[in-house]
Formats: C-alpha cells, sequence, structure tokens
C-alpha cells in the first residue's frame, strides 16, 4: 500500500490537471470522519464536493447542521436540480441515489444498491461520466464494498483517487476494497484528507472562488 503526503497534489499540477468536482463516500464511523476531513478544509477551498453517507432511511438533515459546525463553508443538502456550486459541501439526502451531472444534481429514487441508498458507486460512476479526469473520488471508513466500483471508474477516467489508510479507520473494509479495486489510489491518514484535498488545483481558478460562509 503506498501512502501518501499532501506533496501528491504536485502532480495534478505538473499535468496542468484542474479538477472540478469531489465525491466522499463514507458508511460505518462515517460521522467522525466526515467532521476530520470537512474541518481540514481550508477556508478559500472551493471544490464542489458531495459527501454520500450510508444513512438510516428516516434520517433527517442532522449532517448538514453537524458539518456546518465545522466549517465555514457552506454546506447544504442535495436537492433535485439544485446547481453544482462552488466553495459548497453537499450532502445527498436519505432514501435517494445522488447523481452528480455536468452543472446540476438529479436524484433518483431507484432501488438500493448494494442494499444502500444513497449509494457511492452511483455518485461516484455520475461523477467521472460527467466529469472524466477533473472528478476527485474519496472512501473513508465503511464496513461494506460499496464505492469501490464508483472509484475505479473515475481512475479509468483518469480523475483522482484518493482512499483512507485503512489502520486509522473505525471500519477498515470499504477502504481496503477501495484499494483492492484501485491500487494505485492516494493513500492518506485521516487528518491528512483535509489538507490534500485544499492543496488541489481546481478548473475554475483560485482567483474565482465563491459562496463561502460568512460569519
Amino acid at each position: 500500500m503506498r501512502r501518501s503526503t499532501a506533496r501528491s497534489a504536485e502532480l495534478g499540477e505538473s499535468r496542468g490537471v484542474g479538477y472540478a468536482v469531489v465525491v466522499i463516500g463514507a458508511s460505518w464511523g462515517g460521522l467522525d470522519a466526515l467532521r476530520a476531513v470537512v474541518s481540514g478544509l481550508p477556508p478559500e477551498y472551493s471544490l464542489p464536493t458531495t459527501i454520500v453517507e450510508h444513512r438510516h432511511r428516516d434520517s433527517d438533515a442532522m449532517l448538514v447542521r453537524v458539518l456546518q459546525d465545522v466549517t465555514r463553508l457552506r454546506v447544504c443538502e442535495v436537492e433535485d436540480k439544485r446547481s453544482i456550486e462552488w466553495g459548497t459541501v453537499f450532502v445527498a439526502p436519505a432514501n435517494y441515489h445522488a447523481l452528480v451531472g455536468h452543472d446540476h444534481f438529479d436524484l433518483s429514487v431507484e432501488e438500493p444498491v448494494g442494499y444502500s441508498q444513497p449509494s457511492i458507486d452511483v455518485a461516484m460512476i455520475s461523477a467521472a461520466d460527467a466529469y472524466g479526469h477533473r472528478a476527485v473520488g474519496v472512501i473513508l471508513t465503511g464496513s461494506n464494498a460499496d464505492g469501490a466500483r464508483g472509484l475505479r471508474r473515475i481512475a479509468d477516467a483518469g480523475g483522482l483517487a484518493v482512499v483512507q489508510d485503512p489502520a486509522t479507520a473505525e471500519y477498515r473494509e470499504m477502504p481496503a476494497a477501495a484499494l483492492k479495486a484501485v491500487p494505485t489510489a492516494r493513500v492518506f491518514a485521516l487528518d491528512r484528507i483535509g489538507t490534500f484535498l485544499g492543496s488541489l488545483p481546481t478548473s475554475r481558478g483560485r482567483g474565482r472562488r465563491q459562496s463561502r460562509k460568512t460569519a
């Protein structure tokens, strides 16, 4: 397993890659992991970021509130046909699959995929198909293999695959499955992922970041 540091972002810089979207997947143990990642994002972070966490079908908007408490970036729930905005962290709602399109989200009520709704695979595959090499996928803690196929699709499209070091995951099955599917993925301890994402070049450009939460 190859562990990385934030200097791995230099690979994207050297290739002239500007990333346009990030999809983060988490399952069991995900609440604390997501708090750690989101709190680690710098205030100037601008990449539109979609979080897909396996949640109970009756879950409310608690995850949005919890994440908003640890960042000045805007955090909101995905709505059908909502525009994908820079500088915003989006949370996929329970009971829907969230599809990441070229400029907006689509919500689907199709059957669960691998017992999951929302499905990490569905979100990542849609992002790969829409954004190709400009997509970034991140797999965090979890007890199943959801996200492995989606991360593989992102990697096959030339995008960036990132996986939490299983040794730092509360449940290692999901990051381990992701690494099996994408052995070349960048591997980070949980407390380094937010910093790494914040170091990535964007297709928007540093001078045009917007949509941060104001004090």
